[in-house]
């Protein structure tokens, strides 16, 4: 990702160098690296792209809330919400409507970040938490809680992240080989997706039907009764987790640069590595025990919000803002589309982030990435 680029020198030669000489100054020549922009240098569209973002997010998260067996104002929804007006708007919209807004805001900000996470460590546009194992992890996990009946007491949040822990561990073991690098990362998490998913079925087939139902209602991601229960830990989570990420950011940016150059400049390649990984699944781990593996968000969220800020890989605040419109936005869609008929989100993000991944593919093969 570099290129040494011959620059004129300024001040004066510590001497002239045999056998190396320069158009301008002769008997010497020197060096300018120069280096693409990378993700998250504070740039005024980078801000303004954000800004817009929030904006959008915030709309749509209010609108929202409007809607329902009892349709409201967006007037009576931010009064609601900051505990004034009618006592018994303020009652459906606290603990009905804000709880499923909030997890959809939530779970949409914590897939787009670790979406942006995963492509920008591994280099790659199609490496999100959906294409490596890490959602299948902790669908999988669930899954046998839910059908086996042997959670051990565990929540869906815990049994959650232990799957997710489980399966990026997995990967990163399996990749390594004196290091890791982006390209086995991601060749070794789509076979483990695949193994993952391949228990997820066997224990839907071994299910009762009633088990199954339930393990498939959360398997499409849904947010349809979601309550403060599923937003507490989640939020928790992600007050640690954000600012993790943020801070992981700047080294993050130096493997842009490729291992050698980074260790060069001081960073220590395989701990941030491990570390960008780890931060990354818990985000997705607890996002997915909130809301299931809501699809193609993780995936399609950063790749929009880079495009919209014009940066070299996707900016993880850019990235998380993207992530929670999407998904708000998808919520609204499943409980409009049919009439009496409330969809599961993850179907609607399915539709949406399915054309996203062919375009990429397409992309790829035309730049001659794709194999």
């Amino acid at each position: 990702m570099t290129d040494l680029l011959p620059a004129e020198s300024s001040g004066p030669a510590p001497g002239p160098a045999p056998g190396r000489t320069s158009a301008r100054t002769p008997g010497r020549i020197t060096f300018r690296l120069s280096v693409p922009p990378v993700s998250g240098v504070l740039r005024p569209r980078l801000v303004v792209v954000s800004l817009v973002l929030a904006a959008a997010g915030f709309l749509a998260f209010c609108f929202g809330m409007t809607f329902g067996d009892i349709p409201f104002t967006v007037t009576e929804v931010m009064q609601a919400v900051v505990g004034t007006g009618d006592p018994g708007t303020v009652l459906i919209v606290e603990e009905l409507r804000l709880p499923r807004a909030t997890a959809a805001l939530l779970v949409g900000i914590a897939f787009g970040i670790s979406g942006a996470l995963f492509q920008t460590m591994t280099l790659n546009p199609l490496a999100s938490p959906d294409m490596i194992g890490i959602t299948q992890g902790a669908g999988a996990a669930v899954v046998a809680g839910i059908v086996l009946g042997q959670d051990a007491g565990l929540s869906t949040q815990t049994l959650g992240l232990l799957g997710a822990l489980a399966a990026a561990l997995l990967v990163y073991a399996l990749a390594w080989k004196r290091g890791t690098t982006g390209y086995r990362i991601v060749l070794v998490g789509i076979g483990v997706a695949w193994i993952c998913t391949s228990i997820t079925d066997y224990l839907m087939a071994r299910g009762g039907q009633f088990q199954a139902q339930a393990a498939l209602g959360w398997l499409v991601g849904n947010l349809n009764g979601r309550g403060w229960d599923q937003v507490g830990p989640l939020a928790a989570a992600m007050a640690v987790l954000v600012p993790a990420s943020l801070l992981l950011g700047r080294r993050l940016r130096t493997l842009q640069l490729g291992d050698d150059v980074a260790r060069g400049l001081g960073t220590a390649v395989q701990p941030v590595r491990l570390a960008v990984l780890l931060t990354g699944v818990g985000l997705v781990a607890f996002g997915t025990a909130a809301a299931g593996p809501v699809a193609f968000v993780a995936l399609a969220a950063p790749q929009i919000a880079q495009r919209l800020a014009r940066t070299a890989w996707p900016p993880p605040v850019a990235s998380g803002l993207t992530g929670a419109l999407i998904v708000l936005v998808a919520d609204l869609i499943a409980r409009k589309l049919i009439s009496g008929t409330e969809l599961p989100v993850g179907i609607v993000t399915g539709v949406l982030g399915a054309p996203v991944l062919l375009w990429l593919l397409v992309r790829a093969n035309r730049a001659g990435s794709g194999g």
